[in-house]
């Protein structure tokens, strides 16, 4: 077969891994092939992390106006204009898009190839009509929303994280299925623009990889907010005349304008041609890899969403730190023992790092609990902040902090101070006993700890 190129390395997809990947290959001296079939930035810049948490602060902002009150402040309800949040959002979308691309396009032995690569072989693809092969290949697909097979669903024209965020109007009531991040997230922020939001989540345990606590103190908060949330009922089936109704399996009806579903990510990889490449998927449709990011076939490799682990930017991020360790500076790095943490956009935030008591009672691990209300917190309180509480987890034998769930104001900042000790070792009296600023909000690890 003639051969349109060949590449030290061919990176699949520019996400939050793929992208920096390609430049550090470049610029080591390496020819490298940047395939992309859409937006250049993936999801994180595209549908993700920086339109969707623009759209939260516009939110918060009208929830900040409707609280006005109650800081002596004299202002009517808010109004939203859903055209000119949008063109915000596409704006930042756009200046972020725009600018990794002419980074990319600057960048020398870089070739920024659009079309959709499929696997023709071992570490060779064809993009378009072209045929290309490399060294060794990355990929970075990543993932998108994944649609159940509820009956008249497909029919219905849901809306998904993409699509809501282009609506040119608040919908007067919106049903959401599933209640993880994503739903939780977009039902806050539509029920603060001014919709009737209906929660639908299928499980009986609201939030389930969060302890009893965080969950039940989130679900009261949004439920102080008018959100609706039914648990344990799924939907069965669907339809669509005018608006939306979702028939649950109790038998009772929601009805909505709109419809958002939210039930969770699938891979891209099925039309990656991956058994073309011997490339092993799993039961999912993800690509099972090593501690070092390896695939089953020699040479390739997969980082992000798309390799079944943690679905964050920042992990993305890190896998591509762990590929240029290996395969371009000569190093030895993995994701063994690697930290993962996260934080939830809603308002209050959660921030969440290492183990959860959960997880702790089911390992058997001898732990001491700190926790603190945030109505306690100095700060919180001359804000008129005060949902929420900061948790940690204490190992009973070293004081080193073991985990901790922020639910709070700016709690994905309060978690990330903790985890930063985590990282250096200290223990819970050293943070006890530490001289933070006066009235920050990292006082509150005095009272934690102490």
């Amino acid at each position: 077969m003639q051969m349109d190129g060949s590449y030290d390395f061919i990176v699949i997809g520019s996400g939050q891994g793929g992208v920096p990947f390609a430049r550090a290959a470049a610029e080591a001296g390496k020819r490298t092939a940047l395939i992309e079939r859409a937006a250049i930035g993936g999801t994180c810049i595209n549908y993700g992390c920086t339109p969707t948490k623009t759209l939260v602060h516009i939110a918060k902002v009208a929830q900040t106006v409707r609280r006005a009150g109650e800081y002596g402040v004299l202002s009517g309800p808010p109004t939203m204009d859903m055209p000119k949040a949008r063109e915000l959002k596409r704006q930042i979308v756009a200046d972020f898009s725009n600018g990794s691309r002419e980074q990319l396009e600057k960048t020398e032995n870089l070739d920024l190839i659009f079309g959709h690569a499929t696997f023709t072989g071992p570490k060779r693809m064809r993009v378009g009509e072209r045929t290309i092969e490399g060294g060794a290949v990355v990929i970075d697909t990543g993932a998108r929303p994944f649609i159940p097979d509820i009956e008249g669903l497909a029919s219905a024209r849901y809306l998904d994280n993409r699509t809501i965020m282009e609506l040119d109007h608040v919908p007067p009531s919106l049903i959401v299925l599933g209640g993880g991040y994503i739903g939780l997230e977009f039902g806050q922020m539509f029920a603060r623009f001014g919709s009737r939001v209906t929660i639908v989540e299928q499980g009986s345990r609201f939030l389930p990889r969060e302890d009893a606590d965080v969950a039940d103190e989130i679900l009261e908060f949004l439920r102080t907010e008018g959100v609706d949330v039914r648990l344990g009922d799924p939907v069965k089936r669907v339809r669509r005349s005018g608006g939306v109704e979702a028939e649950l399996a109790s038998g009772m009806f929601v009805k909505g304008d709109e419809i958002l579903v939210a039930t969770g990510r699938r891979p891209n990889t099925d039309d990656l041609g991956v058994e073309a490449a011997g490339i092993a998927l799993d039961g999912r449709g993800f690509i099972p890899v090593d501690s070092r990011l390896k695939t089953s076939a020699e040479g390739v490799y997969a980082i992000g969403d798309v390799n079944g682990g943690p679905a964050f930017t920042h992990i993305s991020y890190d896998d591509f730190r762990i590929l240029k360790t290996n395969l371009l500076d000569d190093g030895d790095r993995t994701t063994e023992g690697r930290l993962v943490p996260y934080t939830m956009f809603t308002d209050p935030e959660l921030g969440r790092i290492g183990l959860s008591e959960d997880e702790a009672k089911r390992k058997g691990i001898d732990y001491r609990l700190c926790k603190l209300p945030m109505d306690y917190v100095a700060r919180a309180l001359e804000m008129n902040e005060t949902r929420g509480f900061v948790k940690a987890l204490v190992s009973k034998e070293t004081d080193l902090i073991l985990g901790a769930a922020a639910l709070g104001i700016w709690g994905g900042e309060i978690m990330s101070m903790i985890e930063i000790a985590m990282m250096g070792g200290l223990t819970a009296k050293d943070l006890a006993n530490a001289t933070f600023a006066h009235p920050n909000l990292s006082e509150l690890l005095n009272n934690l700890f102490g």
